[in-house]
């Protein structure tokens, strides 16, 4: 399966179980720094992509496997276009741990690395006029004098400008500022504004299709800004840097890697069901098979859930960062 630019593969495990659409059937998972992909070792073409974005909870769980039995798996509850799947893995391999170190290992690592992946407005990135920098960022220059246009009187702030995003905040007032990582923009442009011509920057859809204006002075300096923003997001666009990085604790042994499981019975496996819906159906979760509540922030809708799973407003200040 090809990988998308940035992706990379973190870790692969050759004897994992669909439990809960292809029980039975014996396969490979493949943990990248973006996802995780199974797929079939019978048919490769029985396959499915998670991706983390998509998670809300990794959890263990108690199952029947047609391959070991009653024992532990990973369960994971993933919401996408207001519906619930499930997806449960079941590892072949008895006593090893992989499955679950790495899986909730390299979540852990996405969820911490935002900052390279969502636009931040009003974040705590700047301390005593410097940049917090993240930890595969290098900043490639800083430009002062730099207008901010979303208000009428505009505001007087400083660019600055990495490997990974571009930064701007006021001078008067560090806590005014935007993070806007080369992942979340649409185009850079330069074009006429009611204050002359200004840089103009519009994000993502999905990071809410913001149409951000600087003022850069003189003239000369603007079109420099600019083309020095245009390439660094041309070479993101090429090697995008996503954040998420883990190391692989417990490297797999000779013997793990050449544990040879006993036949599967092919007929045992469930090869008649070729709808793409009734295929997505296998894993809905049990009692979401349509989530139509309201959308909320992340932060909120975080607490929604644990509010649900029995947290108290005390204890979510423990699970949810301020």
């Amino acid at each position: 399966m090809k990988m998308r630019p940035g992706e990379r593969i973190v870790d692969k495990l050759d004897s994992i179980e669909d439990t809960k659409g292809n029980s039975g059937d014996r396969g490979r998972l493949i943990i990248s720094n973006l996802r995780l992909i199974w797929h079939s070792h019978n048919m490769p073409r029985v396959s499915l992509s998670v991706g983390f974005n998509c998670i809300i909870n990794i959890t263990t769980k108690t199952v029947n496997s047609r391959l070991r039995g009653i024992t532990e798996a990973l369960y994971i509850l993933t919401k996408a276009n207001n519906t619930r799947f499930e997806f449960i893995f079941t590892n072949l391999i008895p006593g090893s741990p992989r499955l679950f170190t790495s899986v909730i290992g390299v979540y852990k690592a996405y969820n911490s690395s935002k900052m390279y992946r969502e636009l931040k407005l009003r974040g705590a990135i700047i301390q005593n006029k410097q940049l917090r920098i993240l930890p595969q960022e290098q900043i490639f220059s800083r430009v002062n004098g730099v207008w901010n246009l979303s208000s009428d009187q505009g505001n007087l702030g400083t660019f600055v400008i990495t490997n990974v995003r571009l930064v701007w905040f006021a001078n008067m007032n560090e806590l005014f500022n935007i993070s806007l990582p080369y992942l979340q923009i649409a185009s850079v442009k330069v074009r006429e504004s009611k204050f002359g011509l200004a840089l103009v920057i519009e994000s993502s859809e999905a990071s809410g299709g913001y149409v951000l204006g600087f003022r850069i002075d003189p003239v000369e300096k603007l079109h420099e800004v600019h083309k020095e923003i245009s390439s660094l997001f041309n070479v993101y666009s090429q090697c995008p840097v996503f954040g998420v990085e883990f190391i692989v604790q417990d490297k797999p042994s000779g013997e793990e890697e050449q544990h040879v499981l006993p036949d599967v019975d092919e007929t045992e496996i469930d090869e008649t069901v070729n709808d793409s819906a009734d295929i997505l159906a296998a894993y809905l979760a049990d009692g979401n098979h349509n989530d139509r509540e309201p959308t909320f922030s992340s932060e909120l809708g975080l607490a929604i859930e644990k509010l649900k799973e029995g947290y108290t407003l005390h204890t979510l200040w423990e699970v949810i960062p301020s």
